[in-house]
């Protein structure tokens, strides 16, 4: 698998949904940097990355050099240089906008009637600049309640996927100017049109100047409707994972190669 840059996901991938890399992926991800480029394009916004990766990453700045993060599903662009983490890009969503995407979500969830659960942890609706954000469960359920936290997100999302995609259709309807799409186990994003992680690919191909078939992508939801199916429609070779595990004994075999 002789690729010469590897593109992870973030939730689901290299970490549990909103939760800090542990020990052992920071080792191997660190490895891996020493090897080859690696890119990082995760729904999350920036001080997610900050937090769920690189305040864990323990890795000499020669090697982050090496690393690209495109958080809010690659509507922002992250390198590492002599001054530290710059932003290359960023693709803003108007107030204006912002405004129109929590209306729709409020318009369709009342349409369809739906009932939030009885507790919920921080907002529902979260603004996160480039990207609006639903969460069923709340932004911060992860924050508060850690591993059970992930246990009742993934739970949600065995019992109420047909309806998140239910809603992410209505909402798409509502905004047909902008990119809706259901994300990790309980969100659904939006952004400007066009951007999905197919668009971050075309932006590690610009930038990087990588052609896509010396890339590999690795995600937990390749799936059609998952929230990584989008690299599929560029060419790139993916790789299915079913979490941290699974990308560990990835990247175990990737730095035999």
């Amino acid at each position: 698998m002789h690729k010469k840059l590897i593109i992870f996901d973030l939730d689901g991938t290299l970490t549990e949904s909103k939760s800090d890399m542990d020990a052992e992926m920071s080792r191997l991800l660190c490895a891996l940097l020493a090897k080859k480029p690696v890119a990082v394009i995760g729904g999350g916004k920036y001080e997610l990355f900050q937090g769920q990766l690189l305040k864990k990453l323990r890795c000499p700045g020669s090697r982050l050099r090496r690393l690209y993060l495109f958080p809010t599903t690659s509507t922002a662009f992250y390198r590492y240089g002599t001054r530290g983490w710059r932003r290359v890009y960023v693709h803003a969503l108007t107030k204006g906008q912002r405004r129109r995407i929590s209306r729709a979500f409020q318009k369709v969830l009342r349409e369809l009637e739906y009932v939030p659960p009885v507790k919920l942890y921080g907002n529902v609706i979260e603004d996160r600049g480039t990207q609006v954000t639903f969460s069923a469960l709340g932004q911060d359920i992860v924050r508060v309640l850690g591993e059970k936290g992930v246990r009742l997100k993934k739970e949600w999302k065995r019992k109420n996927t047909a309806l998140k995609m239910k809603i992410a259709r209505r909402v798409q309807r509502e905004l047909p100017d902008l990119e809706v799409r259901a994300a990790g186990y309980t969100s659904i994003d939006v952004t400007q049109k066009g951007i999905d992680k197919a668009y971050g690919i075309r932006q590690i191909r610009t930038h990087l100047n990588v052609p896509v078939r010396d890339m590999l992508f690795v995600g937990d939801a390749l799936e059609p409707g998952g929230n990584d199916y989008a690299a599929r429609r560029t060419g790139v070779r993916c790789v299915p994972v079913s979490g941290p595990r699974a990308t560990k004994k990835l990247i175990r075999s990737l730095l035999r190669d």
